[in-house]
């Protein structure tokens, strides 16, 4: 398994394990397949090939493709820039429970922790993935709320949970 950060040649692999993830488990995701399939590979392409330091995708490759992927974007606003956001989690059903989830995690809080003046890092999980807010947990996060009824998916109302990871205030940033 290759672990690195994705950039605009792989847009093709990530529009594709995105559509995936949406198909396969849409209670998982605020955006929808029909929402990803108005996303163009160009459009991927010129958002992974930025070169902003504030907003990266780490990737998971087995033999090629990848199986594993998750992004970190920080707050833009002036009063929001101390707050980071992953998202996107996701890792194919066949290699989950081998730590690939927890390594893209890790990836994005290096890099993420690293940038000035970022003191905590959000995330969100549908109430129905216990898996993955389990992984968020034992990484540090801590739940401060709950939306109910959050997400609408095949008629069915799902609840959406609020996690926080408080990063050290670390003199040297």
């Amino acid at each position: 398994m290759e672990f690195r950060f994705l950039t605009a040649e792989d847009a093709g692999e990530w529009w594709r394990l995105r559509l995936e993830a949406l198909k396969g488990d849409p209670e998982a995701f605020s955006s929808s397949t029909e929402d990803h399939l108005t996303l163009s590979v160009k459009d991927v392409e010129s958002r992974l090939g930025a070169g902003t330091t504030d907003a990266f995708v780490a990737g998971a490759f087995d033999a090629g493709h990848l199986a594993g992927m998750a992004g970190f974007v920080r707050e833009k606003g002036l009063k929001t820039r101390h707050k980071g956001r992953i998202w996107g989690v996701y890792v194919t059903p066949e290699k989950r429970g081998h730590g690939v989830g927890r390594e893209l995690l890790q990836m994005l809080l290096e890099r993420g922790s690293a940038l000035d003046g970022v003191e905590m890092v959000l995330i969100s999980v549908a109430a129905t993935q216990a898996a993955a807010a389990c992984l968020y947990r034992s990484l540090g996060f801590e739940m401060f709320g709950c939306e109910p009824r959050a997400l609408l998916v095949g008629g069915q109302y799902i609840d959406e949970q609020y996690l926080v990871l408080r990063l050290e205030h670390r003199s040297d940033k």
